[in-house]
């Protein structure tokens, strides 16, 4: 099944980091195939945040919307999100960021996903996969323009 690992330097800290990721209100505005997402739910407990969020991606005239469950750890610097309604069988994603030794940081995104479909994996399957390529690309853009 489709998926997608990196371990990627940037010169911005790791708070940085994880709060650009944790503002997800703000995808539409720079996210590869990300049209609108919508927060239902926000609880806070612990010190952690949980989401439920859907998410409107599209390409050329196909447009999917999905359901997930985030959960912003600040203390850890995680965020992990998971899967629970939409055109995916499943969907698991996880985003880690570390101090480095020069000031920045090192972000550990994950990707794992398969979709219900095999004609919407087929139409969709191979955008999903660049855009998700993309998505740290995407990250560190946006982070240089606000934090440079």
């Amino acid at each position: 099944m489709p998926h997608f690992e990196t371990h990627r330097p940037v010169p911005h800290s790791p708070d940085q980091m994880f709060d650009l990721v944790a503002d997800v209100e703000r995808y539409p505005e720079f996210l590869p195939l990300c049209e609108a997402l919508v927060v239902r739910s926000r609880k806070e407990r612990d010190g952690k945040i949980l989401l439920i969020a859907d998410m409107t991606v599209g390409y050329k005239a196909i447009r999917e919307t999905f359901t997930t469950q985030v959960l912003l750890n600040k203390a850890e610097r995680a965020i992990d999100v998971k899967y629970i309604d939409g055109p995916f069988k499943y969907l698991d994603n996880r985003w880690r960021f570390t101090p480095s030794e020069n000031g920045g940081s090192v972000i550990d995104f994950f990707i794992d996903y398969e979709f219900k479909s095999r004609i919407l994996g087929a139409l969709m399957g191979s955008m999903f996969d660049r855009a998700f390529r993309m998505f740290t690309d995407a990250f560190e853009t946006r982070a240089s323009k606000i934090y440079a």
